[in-house]
């Protein structure tokens, strides 16, 4: 290992970076490595309100546009030490803990290029900024807080992809969706059962849940775009039930069999309710699902208007990362990838990241961010204490990098 952080700069950044344990929202030690390391080299750097890290690199080309590189600083894992090996060409630990190559891969990545960037005299640049975040792998609250508005960047590459070559061009949301139904009359599960007018709220809901859509509802060339998931379905005289597992050593494993075998049965029950998770890289087809769904509740509402209600309520937790309309990115990475013989994924992704706050804010001159999501190493079991990364394939995503901003300052 220490062979291979004396042949590659990038290798021994990483490593360095790595060795520092910085769970979410307790980032300060790697902040303050990073912050002397970009002192160290003569490099602006500074904390914003929420202590993420800015840095920037000013232009040798001011008629050429800047470029912003974003990556987080915080790692899925506690305070433990990171013991860190090599296994061939994996970078992996000693398996008591994670790795933390998601994101500080892509930290590294950035902070090498600045150093290269400023003691390049010759290439002519529109500058570079960076924007390093706190709190990505649990609420975001890094990028939520970041004062995006200060960035001159309109272009940005969120380096925080798990496979070299990825160019991830889109996003999708995550969006709550509640379902609630309410019978108006319970009542006996014997005496009362041939009465027309006690209808039991689970079976409607039942109903309703048969009729909403499930899984894929629209997707295209680079994959998914919405989707809506299932996660809940609840009804009946739960509460008994519910209240005994609280006062209980039951194991969380077996919460639902529990739940299912104490709960009452002896009740039409008037109170049903379900959660779904929608997710899309598409205002236009997530307002599709959304009214389909309220139509869909509707016409329930019409045929059980004096027995039952139903009601649908959704929520956004994170908006979409849409598609822009603008090539840039795409087409220098088209171009770097043909350069250096490189196959791309150019792709959407079915998730969230800091991708999406960004495509929803503007700049310090007013204008939209045209992010994407780039690949810089081939990561594998990411979040967990087998979590590994491909050094070469590492060494190859920082060449596309580096090949990247050239080509982009070319425009």
């Amino acid at each position: 290992m220490e062979n291979l952080r004396k042949q590659h700069k990038l290798i021994d950044l990483f490593c360095t970076l790595a060795q520092i344990p910085s769970p979410s929202l307790k980032e300060q030690k790697v902040t303050e490595k990073i912050l002397t390391i970009f002192k160290e080299n003569g490099i602006t750097a500074w904390l914003d309100k929420y202590e993420n890290v800015r840095a920037k690199v000013e232009a040798t080309d001011t008629s050429k546009k800047p470029l912003l590189l974003s990556a987080h600083m915080d790692v899925v894992g506690d305070d433990s030490p990171i013991n860190i090996r090599l296994n061939g060409n994996i970078i992996e630990t000693d398996k008591t803990r994670t790795l933390g190559a998601d994101d500080k891969a892509g930290v590294a990545a950035a902070i090498l290029l600045a150093i290269e960037l400023k003691n390049n005299k010759e290439l002519k640049h529109g500058g570079l900024e960076i924007m390093f975040t706190r709190d990505e792998e649990q609420n975001m609250t890094g990028i939520h807080n970041a004062d995006l508005n200060a960035i001159e960047s309109e272009h940005v590459l969120v380096l925080d992809a798990d496979k070299t070559g990825q160019v991830q061009i889109s996003g999708a949301s995550y969006t709550k969706l509640i379902v609630n139904v309410t019978a108006f009359k319970g009542g006996h599960s014997g005496i009362d059962i041939d009465d027309k007018t006690r209808l039991n709220a689970a079976k409607l809901l039942a109903e309703l849940v048969n009729d909403i859509p499930q899984g894929v509802y629209k997707k295209d060339e680079f994959g998914v775009i919405t989707s809506i998931n299932l996660g809940v379905i609840i009804g009946g005289g739960i509460e008994t039930a519910v209240d005994n597992i609280k006062h209980s050593d039951i194991p969380s494993n077996k919460y639902l069999d529990t739940v299912i075998e104490k709960a009452v049965t002896n009740v039409i029950n008037t109170k049903a309710g379900a959660a779904y998770s929608i997710r899309s890289s598409s205002r236009e087809y997530e307002n599709n699902l959304i009214n389909e769904i309220k139509e869909i509740v509707n016409n329930f509402n019409k045929k059980y208007s004096d027995l039952a209600k139903a009601e649908a309520e959704t929520s956004e937790h994170l908006p979409p990362f849409e598609k822009s309309n603008d090539e840039t990115l795409v087409n220098t990475a088209k171009k770097t990838g043909e350069i250096l013989n490189m196959e791309l994924d150019i792709s959407s992704f079915h998730a969230g990241a800091e991708t999406h706050i960004y495509a929803n804010n503007k700049n310090k001159f007013g204008k939209t961010f045209k992010p994407v999501l780039i690949g810089m190493a081939n990561v594998y079991n990411m979040h967990s204490a087998d979590e590994q990364m491909d050094y070469q394939t590492y060494l190859k995503g920082y060449e596309f990098l580096k090949e990247f901003f050239k080509q982009f300052n070319k425009n």
